[in-house]
């Protein structure tokens, strides 16, 4: 094999750039404290570091989402809670104007306290976030989703709606970060059913209707009855009322008593010449039963027989509304352990990840300086030999 002089110096080149190449990369993995810094440095840790610094950054994300669901359920859980605890205030005024014992003077000023409550309640269900957005108000957030109306007794029509925003807190997992206003406040169960009753001024049976409910025979029962209780001639009560066809009818009372497939359920029993009016409502409205106790403890009529049937029937929807405000609490307080839980797992595996990824890139810096002092000397060496040869020629050795 014939070697000339330029392959001879070209071999001695290569070797000093072998060990400076080696001794660089030894270099920086000891400045950078890092095993892998590039791809070529060893290919098949390199895809698992970076498949597991793509699953801590999806983590991070995930723990963003959960950061802001906290905040927002958070507020909401608080001001449902203080909402809640208000509520069972103005109960307890309720309770208190049923007892007999207060003076018109008395009754006045209690009612004058519930109308301050009512707008407390009022402004706590128009509570805004940190951005200034009403958290009540389902995806409308800029406009106030609590109003009064005008009229007598006074009704508050809800503006918002019932969009419920998600977070994604993990892989196919939504959080709810809001509580709908109407979820919370104006859709609570009617107490005694479908109906609703207004019970008369005048009455003088002692009675009230503890449940107004469609039966499976309801084909199709009209939105509002008027029942007038009269003399059967016999010594009992017949029932007049109108059909949905808009007939007169007259039958016989009975408790339970049926009308066009409505159930009503008595307790006590009617006068004759006494009548109740029933609307259908399914649905009621904590603020409207708070104004219907006001408006009734201003009537005058609350210690009369229709006054005390009309409370009872307001205590008990009050009580359901009471129970749906603390069923969005507790939706709020479950969402808040949902994403604790979440939260939990994620900072876990972000913790096996880190170590994962910290075996795959990690230098082991002992070893790191060995080798370094190793290579140092192999390319002093390797340096000191090109410097003698660099200025030799084949033609020395002949």
């Amino acid at each position: 094999m014939r070697v000339s002089t330029a392959q001879f110096h070209q071999q001695s080149i290569n070797s000093v750039l072998r060990q400076q190449s080696a001794t660089a990369q030894t270099l920086e993995q000891i400045s950078s404290g890092k095993r892998v810094n590039t791809a070529g440095d060893d290919p098949v840790a390199s895809i698992g570091i970076d498949n597991l610094k793509q699953e801590n950054t999806l983590i991070d994300q995930y723990l963003k989402n959960i950061d802001y669901a906290d905040n927002k359920l958070s507020v909401a859980e608080s001001t449902l809670g203080s909402a809640e605890s208000l509520s069972r205030t103005i109960k307890d005024q309720m309770l208190s104007l049923t007892n007999g014992r207060h003076s018109d003077d008395d009754i006045q000023a209690i009612a004058t306290e519930m109308k301050s409550n009512l707008e407390a309640l009022q402004s706590l269900a128009n509570t805004r976030d940190e951005s200034g957005n009403y958290i009540f108000a389902g995806f409308e957030t800029e406009q106030q989703p609590f109003e009064f109306g005008s009229g007598t007794p006074r009704t508050i029509s809800y503006q918002g709606d019932s969009g419920v925003r998600n977070s994604v807190i993990s892989s196919g997992v939504l959080q709810a970060t809001n509580i709908a206003g109407d979820a919370a406040f104006m859709n609570g169960e009617n107490a005694i059913g479908d109906y609703s009753v207004n019970y008369q001024a005048g009455q003088t049976g002692e009675f009230s209707i503890s449940s107004a409910k469609f039966d499976a025979s309801a084909a199709n029962p009209a939105a509002n009855y008027t029942l007038a209780f009269v003399d059967d001639n016999s010594g009992g009560v017949n029932v007049n009322y109108t059909d949905s066809s808009g007939a007169p009818q007259t039958t016989a009372f009975t408790n339970p008593l049926v009308i066009d497939g409505v159930e009503l359920k008595f307790d006590g029993v009617p006068a004759i010449g006494d009548s109740v009016a029933i609307s259908e409502q399914s649905q009621v409205s904590i603020f409207d039963t708070i104004e219907q106790a006001i408006t009734l403890a201003e009537s005058g009529e609350l210690q009369n027989p229709n006054g005390q049937a009309e409370m009872a029937q307001i205590l008990d929807n009050m009580n359901q509304g009471i129970n749906q405000i603390g069923m969005a609490r507790s939706e709020a307080g479950i969402g808040l352990s949902n994403t604790e839980s979440y939260a939990m797992r994620h900072e876990e595996a972000k913790l096996v990840n880190t170590s994962a990824q910290s075996k795959l890139e990690d230098l082991d810096l002992a070893s790191a300086i060995s080798e370094f002092e190793k290579q140092q000397l192999a390319l002093n060496a390797a340096s000191s030999l090109f410097s003698r040869v660099s200025s030799t020629t084949l033609f020395d050795f002949i």
